[in-house]
């Protein structure tokens, strides 16, 4: 009995060592994105961030969130496996919004060692009548 509970303690230590030497890690192309300025006539703008999993055991992301819902993330919901990649797709809607700058946050629930995965949005979103008079400005100085 001594023998088979000792056995069954290696075979368990054994397998969780293993385990422990395995984990999924992300490494993202760029983890902000900068929309720039458009207009709020046309206030939906959208990105992609790409990641691959550099580590050696699938990466399954749980959960994805954003800091407003104004912003909507979009994940896969396969695992992805070691040395593929994968596309978060993210789509900033500023109808109904105030003009002007902003910064959100979209925060990854995943399987990688570092919990807390966050990736930042942001941009200026202004009235088409200052996007006209800024691209006239542009103009002018163009022409001088």
């Amino acid at each position: 009995m001594k023998r088979l509970l000792t056995t069954l303690l290696l075979v368990m230590g054994g397998t969780m060592m293993l385990m422990a030497q395995t984990k999924a890690e992300i490494k993202f192309d760029k983890t902000t994105h900068d929309f720039g300025e458009f207009p709020d006539d046309d206030p939906v703008v959208k990105t992609t961030f790409t990641f691959t999993n550099t580590g050696d055991a699938p990466l399954v992301i749980n959960y994805a969130w954003a800091s407003c819902g104004c912003t909507v993330p979009e994940y896969p919901e396969e695992p992805v496996m070691p040395g593929k990649k994968g596309t978060i797709y993210v789509t900033y809607d500023g109808t109904g919004k105030f003009p002007g700058q902003f910064q959100k946050t979209i925060g990854l629930y995943t399987n990688v060692q570092e919990e807390n995965i966050h990736l930042i949005i942001k941009g200026n979103m202004l009235t088409r009548e200052e996007m006209d008079k800024r691209a006239k400005e542009n103009k002018e100085k163009k022409e001088k």
